[in-house]
């Protein structure tokens, strides 16, 4: 067997596994049914992640602010992700609070902020998450572990599965986004064209 399919056959397992977890399904509704309330009041998605979690970030949030299988109005999402504002404030303040910072400029209550980090132990992300609480909105994690410091913090924590890889974690966070974006779009009553 190669690797291409040895890597298919760990995921097709670790998908079957979350798709029989009635917790995991319960957070993933939980978290749905909070960024579609905080969208119908006028509210903006934020996400953040490190690496591979930051363009899963910014994956979900122009799906949101594009499309995602049909043409539909804007939603109001963004990813934290702006290489000025994350040089600007990791050099003056520390990387620790290239998010936080921005959720402390824009996040109002009843925002949501997907907080995606595999570990759920990145100071930056968690610093994020306690700033969105700070400032009235939901956060929503995605991490391997409800148990981790983020998990603790977070409002919804959709854990993913632990993996001695972190490539696993975000591949089974890529599916949790895109399934986000459809219930999203099924939330609005928008059909695929």
């Amino acid at each position: 067997m190669g690797v291409l399919q040895e890597n298919l056959l760990e995921n097709a397992q670790r998908m079957a596994a979350l798709a029989e977890d009635a917790a995991f399904g319960a957070a993933f509704d939980r978290a749905a049914d909070a960024m579609i309330t905080s969208l119908r009041q006028g509210g903006t998605l934020l996400a953040c992640g490190n690496g591979g979690s930051m363009t899963n970030a910014q994956h979900f949030a122009e799906e949101l602010t594009g499309r995602f299988r049909g043409n539909r109005p804007p939603l109001r999402a963004m990813a934290i992700s702006d290489p000025s504002h994350l040089t600007c404030v990791a050099n003056d303040y520390g990387y620790e609070y290239v998010f936080s910072k921005f959720v402390e400029a824009f996040a109002r209550p009843g925002d949501v902020l997907l907080a995606l980090s595999t570990s759920g132990k990145s100071p930056n992300v968690l610093r994020a998450a306690e700033a969105m609480k700070a400032a009235g909105g939901i956060v929503v994690a995605s991490s391997a572990t409800a148990e981790s410091p983020l998990g603790q913090v977070a409002d919804v924590t959709i854990a993913l599965g632990a993996s001695r890889w972190a490539d696993r974690v975000q591949e089974s966070e890529l599916v949790v986004i895109h399934s986000l974006m459809q219930a999203i779009e099924d939330g609005f009553g928008y059909s695929a064209e």
